[in-house]
């Protein structure tokens, strides 16, 4: 029997396995850490390798430990399979480059990840593969840069810097209706609170770096979706460019996917909190929260998302360089990249990074595990701490 409650049923995917027999029992799948697999017969031998996605021939095609976290993961975001990867843009790389060849078109949303933003206007015109970077808070303005030799559009949503939504399933029926292939990021809010695949996107992509993981001691990525579009990747992208996820990988990102859904409702009410705190501060124009009500696309976040996750950002007329002071005075806070993990960030006005009308500084706050009342006290103290300093940098400046 199936839970089918979207805050439950994840709780039992990511917590319940029948006894495994292959492995004597055992509660946590064995870290098959081996390059290659024998056979006691050379005929064994050759059936297998006849089809190494499926068989246990070596490591870099098949390995029992990452194929366990595959299946897991395709369970929770409700995919026919998946694929692993050594690093999030790994995956997002093979997915983009499964889709296009020489004289195709992309069109990618404006805000999404930079290296992906890269790759895709930079890296791929040496292959004679062109690229329309579009804002992508309408399907129109989508459907506005689509050519008769565009393959495909590349989505994020939320954005992880401005948090701007695309309407997946709008989105997913213009491509579907042009024989494009769709892909989203769906690191931000995670299987747990948006599947695309149901809203008929054609391929997720994750930096399992992120909440997956959610150590902050991993790097990996992972494409789902349908057997034959995974497949294709699979047996060319993956097995060519050798991006693989190794076992013992897979076995630090399995344990740490047991608590995955407990961890996404301790993100989310955490930083709900803080973040309506922020919208109430003088030094604050604008937060980018997608679930504040206050958001533009509250009603689309609702439509395609069941809840939300730790990172988000807000706007200040303050200079960079006075919110940067601040941001470095934190004590809860620690600056770096990435986001996702146990411990709470900070960054101002990050690579890429752009600001609304009437803004000079942009902040991005991930709220890790922390108390929620210990983050505010920091945020607020330190500000206060900042600002009776005074100085010829304010907001007239």
């Amino acid at each position: 029997m199936t839970n089918n409650n979207d805050r439950e049923w994840p709780y039992t995917s990511v917590n319940h396995d029948a006894v495994d027999e292959r492995h004597h029992g055992a509660i946590n799948i064995p870290i098959y850490q081996t390059s290659l697999f024998a056979f006691e017969t050379y005929d064994k031998f050759q059936q297998a390798a006849r089809n190494p996605q499926v068989e246990h021939v070596y490591s870099r095609g098949n390995n029992p430990t990452v194929r366990y976290l595959e299946d897991k993961l395709a369970e929770l975001e409700r995919a026919e399979t998946a694929k692993c990867f050594a690093s999030g843009m790994a995956a997002i790389s093979a997915a983009i480059l499964s889709t296009v060849k020489t004289g195709d078109h992309i069109v990618c949303v404006d805000q999404a990840y930079g290296p992906t933003r890269d790759f895709v206007t930079r890296y791929l015109r040496r292959f004679g593969i062109e690229s329309t970077l579009v804002d992508g808070s309408s399907p129109d303005h989508i459907r506005d840069a689509l050519r008769p030799e565009t393959k495909l559009i590349y989505l994020e949503s939320p954005t992880s810097m401005l948090f701007q939504l695309q309407d997946l399933a709008a989105c997913a029926a213009l491509a579907r209706s042009r024989g494009i292939v769709t892909i989203v990021d769906n690191s931000w809010a995670t299987p747990i609170f948006q599947r695309p695949l149901e809203l008929g996107i054609d391929l997720v992509v994750h930096s399992i770096t992120k909440y997956i993981s959610g150590q902050s001691d991993s790097v990996a990525g992972v494409v789902l979706g349908s057997g034959q579009l995974v497949g294709r990747i699979a047996n060319d992208e993956y097995m060519l460019l050798g991006g693989i996820m190794t076992a013992y990988t897979a076995a630090q990102i399995t344990r740490s996917l047991r608590t995955l859904p407990l961890r996404m409702e301790r993100h989310e009410r955490s930083a709900l909190t803080v973040a309506a705190h922020l919208a109430e501060q003088s030094h604050v124009l604008r937060v980018n929260h997608p679930a504040l009500d206050s958001h533009p696309q509250r009603e689309l976040g609702l439509r395609q998302m069941s809840g939300s996750s730790g990172l988000f950002s807000f706007e200040s007329a303050e200079p960079v360089e006075k919110m940067r002071q601040w941001a470095g005075r934190l004590r809860m806070f620690k600056i770096g990249v990435s986001w996702g993990g146990f411990e709470s960030l900070v960054t101002v006005n990050p690579a890429g990074a752009s600001c609304a009308e009437g803004a000079r500084s942009l902040i991005r706050l991930h709220i890790g595990l922390e108390s929620a009342a210990d983050l505010i006290l920091d945020l607020d103290q330190t500000w206060a701490a900042v600002s009776s300093e005074g100085g010829d940098d304010g907001p007239g400046a």
